[in-house]
């Protein structure tokens, strides 16, 4: 597509203020998270790393921290062996419902947080009478991880075909066989990928976590939504979420990088 000059800068304008509009805020938590005002003064009359001392000894944050991670690895392991089972379903078998069944695994993640929220939150309390606690957020946040799953491992399959698995049941292998030698290894980075994907989905969810947790359940989206406008624990939260916003970069950077490379295989 040839554009004028006047259109390319204009596209550039538009970007750089798209890009400003998402990133400035975040900017300006990170620095906050350093700021020596409690009130948040703007411009910061100093810079400090009291606030972040106060929160690496609190054992609320860690406690929650802990919380995040247990549910984040619990919410990846279902969302790796559902979504990878699902996408073998869906792209190696022909059956009635197929396109349907593709369109109900991906409907979660498009869903509302908070009609996923409810729904479960009745599904456990009314029909099935579990109590509310880890185990229901697990499952509350496996929904919607498995749709990374899915994708990826759809997408993969989609590309690899059936060449090498039927070579290699030419030459005599059998399905277990021919899956863990030929169709595990090439497909290896797009469970990684999926499960980076999922875990951080898992990690910073909030809505549905508020939904299916019971009372002593605390996540650190939770911790940080219920500290947010106490004014003595304002620094601590600023602190952590600028935590969270660099800890959120690396399995999005990780996932991408796989991603990348396995589309120029």
């Amino acid at each position: 597509m040839n554009l004028s000059r006047p259109a390319r800068l204009l596209l550039r304008a538009a970007l750089v203020l798209g890009l400003g509009v998402i990133y400035v805020p975040l900017a300006v938590v990170i620095l906050n998270s350093f700021n020596s005002d409690r009130t948040f003064g703007w411009p910061p009359p100093g810079l400090t790393f009291q606030w972040w001392h106060s929160a690496w000894n609190s054992s609320g944050v860690r406690d929650a921290l802990w919380t995040s991670v247990q549910a984040g690895l619990g919410a990846t392991a279902i969302a790796l062996v559902l979504g990878t089972m699902a996408a073998f379903a869906v792209q190696r078998y022909r059956f009635f419902g197929k396109n349907s069944v593709s369109l109900l695994i991906v409907l979660p993640i498009a869903l509302p947080g908070i009609v996923t929220g409810i729904a479960l939150s009745n599904t456990f309390h009314t029909v099935l009478g579990i109590p509310l606690g880890m185990l229901t957020v697990i499952v509350g946040h496996a929904t919607f991880c498995v749709v990374t799953v899915y994708n990826n491992v759809l997408a993969r399959l989609r590309r690899m075909g059936l060449g090498l698995e039927e070579a290699s049941a030419d030459l005599g292998a059998d399905t277990f066989t021919t899956f863990r030698l030929v169709t595990f290894p090439m497909m290896r980075s797009a469970l990684l990928a999926g499960g980076l994907l999922a875990f951080a989905l898992s990690f910073d969810e909030i809505i549905v976590t508020t939904f299916t947790s019971g009372a002593g359940v605390r996540t650190l989206p939770i911790w940080i939504f219920e500290n947010l406008f106490r004014p003595n624990q304002a620094p601590v939260v600023n602190v952590v979420a600028a935590a969270l916003i660099v800890v959120s970069i690396v399995p999005i950077y990780f996932a991408q990088r796989l991603s990348g490379e396995t589309t120029t295989h």
